[in-house]
């Protein structure tokens, strides 16, 4: 599962909101849900985020794998 929890101290550290990242970024609140859910989302916003951040993907995503049931 790709999950976006580091996506949210990057920001944190960089001074954005989601506000920011709606208003100036251009990212749409329905994909600011989808990230805030671990949903997926395309890779042409993983690229924004990252150009908007000045940051690299693994700074916002991170892969973790799912439990065997």
């Amino acid at each position: 599962m790709i999950v976006f929890d580091k996506l949210w101290v990057t920001m944190e550290q960089k001074g954005f909101s989601t506000y920011k990242l709606r208003e100036e970024c251009g990212i749409d609140s329905k994909t600011v849900r989808r990230l805030k859910a671990n949903d997926n989302i395309e890779s042409k916003t993983v690229n924004k985020l990252c150009a908007e951040l000045s940051c690299r993907v693994e700074d916002i995503m991170e892969y973790i794998p799912d439990k065997e049931n």
